[in-house]
């Protein structure tokens, strides 16, 4: 052959043919077949190419020149037509063999359609020992490529290859390599470098075929009785693992996602740390491990939390008075606690300090008082007055610790504590907060949960709480903490030290006559199906309702009667027996809910009270509902009947019976200057009993209440019925001070009575007792049991009246 030879070009698109290949080419193209049809008019006795269906060519040689992103290579492979035939989709195709390098020259003259060009042979440099050593080690590894491969047809034509320029082009035929990686190899003439490039390629995809090879062994290690998913995630698996190892870089969309997700939380700083710490955690963890879904659960509730979410709080004070009396009717001791809150804050944020040491000013309120009187609503009516979010949480009966402080993640189904599920609840960092009956929290083997609410509770350590499942710090020092609660002594005293007691005593008739026109009247209309037309209560009505149908310290029983008389009227309606608009006054109560239950003492015939004989007298006590009346009854056995000391029924605590004790003892020492028959005791036998057996009753207060009692006893003199005792009494006749003077007041107001008798010293504390009750009860402050008895039991000239 000469060096140089005119021959048509075939382009040759995205993809390289080297010397020593043969390959089937779409003669689709115009230009391509111009080529292959030039070429074959050249060749002697070669027909034209149209409707040629397959004919054998001798030396039909065309110049296929690579071009890739729209350019020629300066180089292409001189290849023969070795057939040209018609596909089975109805397209031409030529059948081509590469069989020499040639360099593009000038365009010459030539037939047909086709460019022709002057191919320049491209001459290879001669080749030594060290190109012999590389072929022999590429055709090793050609052979072992087809090995894995199974082309069991191609090995036999591989292994008869010896010249080391075309094992070197073998090459071509590497679905491994790509467009450029061919085309690099054949603008490489020498064949030493040539060898060496497809070594170095072929030994990195050997490398890579063992990786894949170790990744499905690994698979089908563990894959015998799994299913098809879990082939499909243990791949996965060993795919993420090796690139892995080979980038350095952490793989996996999800992990990816959470990075992404805490980048853009904005978390506070150690939040932010511990955060990413997790997920590299679980970059590392096996998708089959039940880690890797309490770390994404973890995740997820710290990426839910409002970290840097706070509301603005409302600065108006008397708009927030305004909601407070709207809300809720009395309760003058809680609205003004919360009323100077909110004007310390306001002052703090004109200052400009509205943090201090990068604590901010929570407060911590506990609502104490009976059941009914609204301490769980005043929270709503709180959150509204001060701008915040408001959540409640029920602390009623919970007895584990976890509930408080969450689980530690290692448990299974563990979840964080109330109090941060409260706070991601409210959607702010700075909620209101109700702890609704705290004094209901229980304690057993899992733990005092009243226990972990003293870090929740108290301003000086919660900036910093740490919640056993989120393990990251949790500043709560802006949060407003409202506890509730009924009976203050089941509180533990450490934690009624971080709280300040705000009392709830209860309400008087007049704020019960306005909450039920109010409130509750409007409310039941509305859930019995009636206008606030339809139905009118008058004040008398409501008044009634209050005083003789319920007694009560809260409105709960009353808002049940006002619900009752509207069903009354709805079913009267309905069978056309009244026709609306009714209006019900205090009469009418008879027709609607019978005949009274609770009806004063001192409002009875004489002879029906229960004070009507003597060693009966009345008393004051608090109880969790409130305070209520208490009656204490003395009788004084014959002595013929042979009973002797003193016998104490009723389900009396310790320290009652020691009052009851106490009392007999005080009137043995000094009956004679009380003028009191004491000198018979010795024969006979007194028994002290307090009604309500079935209620377990204890304290000092009662002192009083049963030394009158006892009085009234062996002196014959009736206690007056309308006159009510509280206090604790001493060997020495003192009258000591007592608690709860104000529910008690209440309570004797309710009842009907009209004079109380309280101990000197507790009498600052009718400070705190609403005027209109003080207005209407006649109260002693006493300090000796002299006192009390000249002021409750009749004169001894007053004939004793008979018993009904």
């Amino acid at each position: 052959m000469s060096a140089t030879q005119l021959l048509p070009i075939l382009p040759l698109d995205d993809d390289v043919v080297l010397p020593g290949m043969v390959v089937p080419l779409d003669l689709g193209a115009a230009e391509s077949s111009a080529a292959v049809e030039s070429a074959r008019a050249g060749a002697p006795n070669a027909s034209a190419l149209p409707g040629i269906r397959s004919a054998s060519v001798a030396k039909a040689e065309v110049l296929i020149v690579p071009r890739l992103e729209g350019e020629y290579a300066e180089i292409g492979t001189v290849a023969t037509v070795e057939r040209v035939g018609r596909v089975p989709g109805g397209g031409t195709a030529a059948l081509v063999r590469g069989t020499r390098r040639a360099f593009v020259g000038e365009t010459g003259a030539g037939q047909g359609a086709a460019r022709w060009v002057h191919a320049e042979e491209a001459v290879e440099p001669p080749t030594g020992e060290r190109a012999a050593e590389l072929a022999a080690e590429f055709k090793s590894v050609v052979v072992s490529l087809l090995q894995q491969r199974e082309v069991w047809q191609m090995l036999d034509a591989v292994q008869q290859v010896e010249q080391p320029s075309a094992i070197a082009d073998l090459a071509g035929n590497a679905p491994y390599l790509s467009a450029t990686q061919k085309l690099e190899l054949l603008r490489t003439l020498d064949v030493t470098e040539r060898l060496e490039k497809a070594l170095e390629s072929g030994r990195e995809y050997l490398a890579e075929l063992e990786v894949s090879d170790t990744i499905r062994k690994d698979v089908a290690e563990g894959m015998e009785k799994q299913q098809k998913e879990f082939l499909l995630r243990r791949q996965l698996e060993a795919i993420r693992k090796e690139l892995s190892e080979l980038t350095g870089e952490p793989g996996g969309e999800g992990d990816e996602d959470y990075r992404a997700r805490i980048e853009a939380a904005d978390l506070p700083e150690h939040v932010h740390k511990a955060a990413l710490a997790e997920v590299d955690k679980l970059d590392r963890t096996s998708e089959q491990s039940p880690e890797g879904g309490w770390i994404r659960t973890w995740l997820d509730t710290v990426l839910d939390l409002p970290w840097n979410e706070r509301t603005t709080d409302v600065h108006d004070i008397a708009g927030a008075r305004e909601v407070l009396d709207a809300d809720h009717a009395g309760l003058a001791d809680v609205k003004e606690r919360i009323i100077e809150y909110l004007a310390v804050r306001k002052r703090r944020a004109e200052a400009g300090k509205g943090q201090l040491g990068g604590r901010r000013s929570g407060a911590v309120l506990a609502l104490a008082g009976p059941p009914g009187v609204g301490k769980t609503s005043l929270g709503e009516s709180v959150a509204k007055a001060m701008g915040r979010n408001f959540v409640r949480v029920a602390l009623g009966g919970i007895r584990d610790e976890a509930e408080i402080r969450g689980h530690r993640r290692t448990y299974v189904g563990a979840l964080p504590g109330r109090i941060v599920r409260a706070i991601k609840e409210s959607g702010s960092m700075n909620p209101v907060v109700l702890l609704d009956e705290v004094d209901k929290v229980g304690a057993d083997y899992r733990g005092d949960p009243t226990a972990a609410l003293l870090e929740v509770l108290d301003p000086e350590q919660n900036h910093t709480f740490r919640d056993h499942y989120l393990e990251v710090e949790l500043d709560l020092s802006d949060v407003v903490f409202l506890a509730t609660a009924n009976a203050v002594e089941t509180i533990p005293g450490p934690l009624l030290d971080r709280m300040e007691l705000v009392s709830l005593d209860g309400y008087t008739e007049h704020e019960k006559v306005t909450i039920a026109r109010d409130h509750l009247l409007p409310r039941e209309l509305e859930r019995a199906g009636l206008g606030q037309e339809d139905v009118r209560l008058t004040d008398t009505a409501l008044s009634r309702i209050a005083a003789e149908y319920t007694r009560e310290a809260g409105v709960r029983d009353a808002n049940r009667t006002i619900a009752k008389v509207l069903r009354k009227i709805a079913t009267r309606a309905a069978l056309d027996e009244l026709t609306l608009p009714v209006t019900v006054d205090a009469a009418d109560l008879d027709g609607y809910l019978g005949r009274p239950r609770h009806l004063p003492e001192s409002s009875l015939p004489v002879g029906s009270q229960r004070t009507a004989i003597p060693g009966v007298a009345t008393g004051l006590a608090v109880t969790g509902a409130g305070g209520d009346v208490l009656y204490v009854e003395a009788s004084l056995a014959d002595a013929e009947s042979g009973g002797t000391g003193l016998s104490l029924t009723g389900q009396l605590g310790e320290v009652m019976k020691e009052s009851a004790q106490i009392a007999l003892s005080y009137l043995r020492s000094r009956g004679a200057e009380l003028e009191l028959p004491v000198a018979d005791l010795k024969d006979r036998g007194v028994h002290v009993h307090v009604p309500a057996g079935a209620v377990p009753k204890d304290g000092p207060s009662a002192g009083v209440t049963m030394t009158t009692a006892l009085a009234s006893l062996l002196s014959g003199r009736v206690a007056r019925a309308d006159v009510a005792m509280t206090g604790e009494v001493s060997l020495t006749g003192r009258v000591l001070p007592i608690g709860g003077v104000k529910q008690k007041l209440l309570a004797a107001h309710r009842a009907g009575i009209t004079t109380v008798i309280i101990p000197q010293r507790n009498e600052p504390d009718l400070d705190d007792v609403p005027a209109e009750v003080l207005a209407a009860l006649e109260v002693h402050p006493v300090s000796s049991v002299r006192e009390v008895l000249d002021l409750a039991l009749t004169p001894a000239a007053t004939p004793l009246p008979q018993a009904a």
